[in-house]
């Protein structure tokens, strides 16, 4: 059930059937840049004499971006975005790095949990935890082998820091589109991507405030029943979680 959340979340993140938004329109414009024939390392050091050189930043994302160096990547945009805070282009760029980023995390995890499961394959058919038997299994002194034991916990642990990678990644770029979207208010892409960061990253609230807004300045866009299917999905989670959260009323006389 959660590779199953997880996945949905980063296929609506990567806003895969989206007609005008998604990582690879937001992803297109920085393809065509190009830093020549400099070299990666040449660049480094250009950013490490010059760290206030902004366009070294720049150029040295770019050439960690030619060569999938996601990762390498972020952290030379993150120094950019900070020299030069208000430039759009660069900081949409981070966010879909960001996404790209959480993508590969999220495949990282995913072939992470299915490793753990073909390597302990009893757990799969284990007993009912409530039952006495199931009881004995699960116990540390039970029925476990010390072995099987000791594997699973070193792919549970695995499996436990790949996801927070990934949600490490898809909040932060959410926080990339909230500032792009302070920047660009009225930008209904921008608004879409934040929409479906903000959901990804469970910011449901966000979420909401994002959609709405982009029916509210384009209701007749290409994504808009796209974008009406995910603000009702979220107003049904809030609602759902606002269920679960209520005071339960005492029964008794």
């Amino acid at each position: 059930m959660l590779l199953a959340v997880a996945f949905a979340a980063t296929f609506a993140l990567l806003g895969v059937g989206s007609g005008s938004t998604g990582i690879s329109d937001a992803l297109q414009h920085f393809f065509s840049r190009s830093v020549g024939g400099t070299s990666i390392s040449s660049l480094q050091h250009k950013t490490q004499a010059h760290p206030q050189d902004a366009q070294a930043w720049r150029d040295l994302a770019t050439a960690y971006e030619q060569k999938h160096r996601t990762q390498d990547a972020v952290g030379a945009l993150e120094r950019y975005v900070k020299l030069r805070p208000k430039d759009t282009g660069p900081l949409a760029e981070l966010a879909s790095e960001y996404q790209a980023l959480a993508s590969d995390q999220y495949t990282n995890y995913a072939n992470l949990a299915q490793q753990a499961q073909y390597s302990n394959p009893a757990q799969t058919f284990a007993p009912a935890p409530t039952t006495p038997l199931g009881k004995a299994f699960s116990s540390p002194t039970g029925l476990q082998d010390p072995i099987d034991s000791t594997t699973a916990a070193s792919s549970s642990s695995a499996e436990q820091t790949a996801y927070e990678s990934y949600q490490s990644s898809v909040a932060h770029a959410e926080q990339a589109y909230q500032r792009l979207s302070k920047l660009s208010p009225n930008d209904v892409t921008t608004l879409f991507q934040l929409g479906q960061a903000a959901e990804a990253a469970n910011d449901l609230k966000t979420a909401e405030s994002a959609f709405a807004r982009f029916l509210k300045l384009a209701p007749n866009d290409v994504d808009a029943p796209q974008v009406r299917q995910y603000l009702k999905a979220v107003k049904a989670q809030l609602k759902s979680q606002a269920a679960a959260s209520a005071p339960k009323k005492s029964t008794s006389k």
